[in-house]
């Protein structure tokens, strides 16, 4: 099955939208550039299959508590100071998911870092 990827709202489409238009135009940043690409991999193989072992998909429970539904923590980056990570669920109908999230893996997981992470809406 593949899914369909959806950008949360305001953050996530926001983000998205820009680094598509500064791409497309090739006015964008070397750092943006580099993130658009590894975001680009991330979100493919997110929608071949969410459990893609390049991703290391798993839930994260303290997202989940607070969200009110499953939220998933994919890798885009491994082994590199400030390694992105994103997050997702799946929503809002069957075969849907919905990137909520993109943030640098937090430090420290044990000190509330994940409540420091600002997660999208799902687009009605």
């Amino acid at each position: 099955m593949r899914f369909n990827i959806i950008m949360g709202v305001p953050y996530m489409d926001e983000l998205w939208q820009k680094l598509q238009t500064s791409y497309r135009s090739k006015s964008i940043s070397k750092a943006d550039a580099n993130l658009y690409k590894k975001w680009g991999k991330a979100l493919k193989f997110l929608s071949e299959n969410p459990k893609h072992p390049g991703l290391h998909t798993h839930e994260i429970s303290s997202l989940t508590n607070r969200y009110g539904m499953k939220v998933w923590q994919s890798y885009l980056e491994n082994k590199t100071s400030n390694a992105r990570r994103m997050f997702w669920v799946y929503a809002p109908n069957v075969g849907d998911i919905t990137i909520i999230g993109l943030d640098p893996h937090p430090e420290n997981n044990k000190n509330g870092a994940y409540d420091r992470i600002d997660l999208s809406k799902i687009p009605k």
